[in-house]
């Protein structure tokens, strides 16, 4: 970077603190952000660390920060005495040490070259590494201008001005993907009462999130986790009164990665479900199949969190015992985690065309209307969030698991569950078509009016879990 550009930084490492006080309400909303984007126990590298605020407020279990100028790294060092602080330059990084999560608050404005910085980032980041970076929107130039000016805020050397989808074709030309996106901040003055107001709830409508202040975008390595990695595979099957489909859910089970087990999680069953699976336990001595009772519980989700802490694979699996979706499709979801194209596979059911009475046509429409809320609430394309098939790392779900306080324990599904939590750990989200099939045996566990209120409840969670933080 320009020396004359680090002077500048030098020159304002003296102050830095003093106008990050007076723009507070700005930069708490901003950790408010970052707090909720980075989980508790992460190791963090700031890029831009200034004096090292943010970094510190974060508490990684493993901070560093770099910036270009060697004043504010002093300062850094000196308030900061915890954390790791070194003189660097993303567009000549020197740094080579992995961490799980990369921030770039309002750097690249200042930046000479983007794609360089960009293209160094490979050295700091691992597939699992999640880049969170925020700029000024290119909107809000004359007015930001106009306060420095008025010496409403601290003057910066002349910056870019790029709009969002120039950030997003400079990471994707370095090898990066797009998470998660959005903005924030639609009054950047305090005025009590009214720009909580305006921030937390109007600054989150469709039209309006446009105009905000801030925008921001978290990225991951595009190649995922290594291409046709091999894993262990285990299913779980929660059922009740399923017997007429235990034998097809066995016998259509394919063979998945460096070995499939099948893991039946029954939910009091009192049709012969419980005798049909031992039944073909004892005739297929050698197959790997293990039948769990739910006992005195009650619920998908219930059975679904048996049977993964039960699970011996590393990859771990949900399938519905009523065969709407078949056993043969989990090749599918298989390759999307095994080729890095996902980490979290969400079956979709509203794609292909549906057999005649596999969804009652107000399911349907209740299905596309909670596709929305949860499309804008988490920030992610979810076209389908009652589909039961869904894959994850067994790594990634313990994380889940980790963090399930922080939403509580609210699902009795377990859909939304996984799906709150894997949008908490920016995982990347994919859905995977599906064919939906009438079902052949038994009958439907859901109770459309029942349920529905109860998914309005769980929307209402989601949006201040996610909007509000």
């Amino acid at each position: 970077m320009k020396p004359e550009i680090i002077d500048r930084f030098d020159e304002s490492a003296a102050t830095r603190d003093e106008w990050r006080g007076k723009s507070w309400y700005y930069h708490t909303d901003l950790l408010r952000f970052f707090s909720f984007a980075v989980p508790s126990g992460s190791s963090v590298l700031e890029i831009g660390c200034s004096t090292g605020g943010l970094l510190k407020d974060l508490k990684p279990v493993d901070g560093m920060g770099i910036d270009i100028s060697p004043k504010m790294i002093r300062a850094a060092k000196n308030r900061n005495p915890g954390l790791a602080f070194a003189v660097d330059d993303i567009e000549n990084l020197s740094l080579r040490k992995k961490f799980d999560y990369v921030i770039m608050q309002d750097l690249t404005g200042h930046l000479e070259n983007i794609w360089l910085a960009f293209r160094n980032l490979r050295a700091v980041t691992t597939p699992e590494t999640r880049v969170i970076l925020t700029t000024c929107n290119h909107m809000w130039e004359p007015l930001v201008i106009l306060a420095e000016k008025l010496g409403l805020k601290r003057a910066n050397p002349p910056q870019n001005w790029l709009a969002q989808k120039d950030l997003e074709n400079l990471l994707y030309l370095n090898g990066y993907e797009i998470i998660k996106k959005g903005s924030r901040f639609l009054m950047p003055f305090y005025v009590p009462l009214l720009s909580e107001f305006i921030n937390r709830y109007i600054a989150r409508l469709p039209f309006l999130k446009n105009l905000c202040l801030i925008q921001y975008v978290i990225a991951r390595e595009m190649s995922g986790r290594p291409g046709n990695r091999t894993y262990s595979v285990s299913v779980v099957i929660p059922c009740r009164n399923e017997a007429g489909n235990i034998s097809r859910l066995v016998s259509e089970m394919p063979d998945l990665g460096s070995g499939t087990e099948i893991i039946f999680v029954d939910g009091n069953s009192t049709d012969g479900t419980v005798e049909k699976i031992k039944e073909i336990m004892r005739a297929r001595p050698g197959s790997d199949i293990k039948f769990i009772p739910q006992g005195g519980a009650f619920g998908k989700a219930d059975a679904v969190r048996k049977g993964f802490d039960a699970a011996k694979g590393e990859l771990l699996m949900i399938l519905d015992a009523d065969i709407t979706v078949v056993p043969g499709d989990l090749k599918k979801f298989y390759l999307a985690v095994s080729e890095g194209k996902g980490e979290f596979i969400n079956g979709s059911r509203l794609v292909y065309p549906m057999e005649k009475q596999a969804m009652r046509t107000l399911n349907i429409i209740g299905n596309k209307v909670f596709s929305m809320i949860f499309t804008w609430t988490l920030g992610q394309s979810i076209k389908d969030t009652l589909c039961g098939t869904k894959v994850l790392l067994k790594t990634d779900y313990e994380k889940i698991q980790k963090g399930r306080s922080y939403f509580g324990d609210f699902d009795p599904f377990g859909d939304f569950d996984l799906l709150f939590g894997a949008s908490k750990l920016n995982l990347k989200i994919v859905e995977m078509p599906v064919s939906y099939k009438e079902r052949k045996y038994g009958e439907t566990k859901i109770s459309r009016f029942r349920h529905g209120l109860l998914l309005f409840k769980m929307s209402f969670i989601a949006f201040k879990k996610f909007k509000l933080n």
